[in-house]
């Protein structure tokens, strides 16, 4: 059963310069479907971990635990902290089936990665979105993650394998569990597909949001075991630390 949504099928005319900002409902006056005075007000991730991107109070540093133990991924890579408008965008994407704010968040997502390849940072080969189990994609009816990466990949013209990372087991969400029990939840909860081959190559997991990290390490542990020359992670957005402002 095919339950990931038709691209094509979702209407929307992006070409339209008369187009409505989606947050406001004034005109948006430039090509994307926000005006400049929302995008301008989004909570943009300025100070945060070089490698991470936890929020911190200053730039150009390393958070404590990447520090005391470097995780299997590189780089995080996220325009926003998860907070308002953004968490309340990404929710209705997520579990109100709004898929233009969806697609208004890859689209900024994919001119933020833009910008950051211009100032060096490297390209990756691939794209990978963070599989969901078969039961939760049957609850859902699609993949967030999946809808990213595909939407991504047509504007940066970076290849989308959205079948190598593979999640057989169903495990309980994510969301509510504490960073302990979501690394617990997650041993032996992911696998490379038969067909994989990533030996040698730098590839990019694509998710909406990062919160403890968890999912983005076993991934990119299961990527360098097989070989991945660099793991980046590209996401919507950073949850802060637990009982940070």
């Amino acid at each position: 059963m095919h339950c990931q949504p038709s691209l094509k099928e979702l209407v929307y005319n992006w070409l339209n310069n008369n187009q409505s900002c989606l947050l406001c409902d004034e005109p948006a006056q430039q090509p994307r479907p926000i005006c400049s005075a929302c995008e301008s007000e989004l909570p943009w991730l300025d100070e945060c971990c070089q490698t991470c991107a936890l929020p911190l109070p200053m730039r150009d540093l390393t958070c404590g635990q990447c520090s005391r133990r470097p995780p299997a991924f590189t780089r995080v890579e996220a325009p926003w902290h998860y907070g308002f408008p953004v968490d309340a965008l990404i929710t209705r994407f997520k579990h109100q089936r709004q898929w233009p704010l969806g697609r208004l968040l890859a689209q900024l997502l994919g001119c933020w990665l833009a910008h950051r390849f211009a100032d060096g940072l490297p390209r990756p080969a691939l794209l990978l979105p963070v599989p969901m189990a078969r039961r939760r994609l049957r609850e859902r009816g699609f993949n967030q993650a999946g809808m990213l990466a595909q939407w991504l990949a047509g504007q940066l013209g970076i290849a989308c394998a959205a079948d190598i990372l593979q999640r057989p087991h169903d495990t309980l969400a994510q969301q509510g569990l504490t960073a302990n029990a979501r690394r617990g939840n997650l041993l032996r909860a992911f696998a490379l597909s038969d067909s994989a081959a990533i030996h040698g190559l730098h590839v990019a997991i694509v998710d909406d949001v990062l919160t403890t990290g968890a999912t983005a390490q076993a991934l990119a542990s299961l990527l360098r075991q097989a070989g991945a020359q660099r793991v980046d992670v590209y996401c919507l957005a950073r949850t802060p630390k637990p009982g940070s402002a």
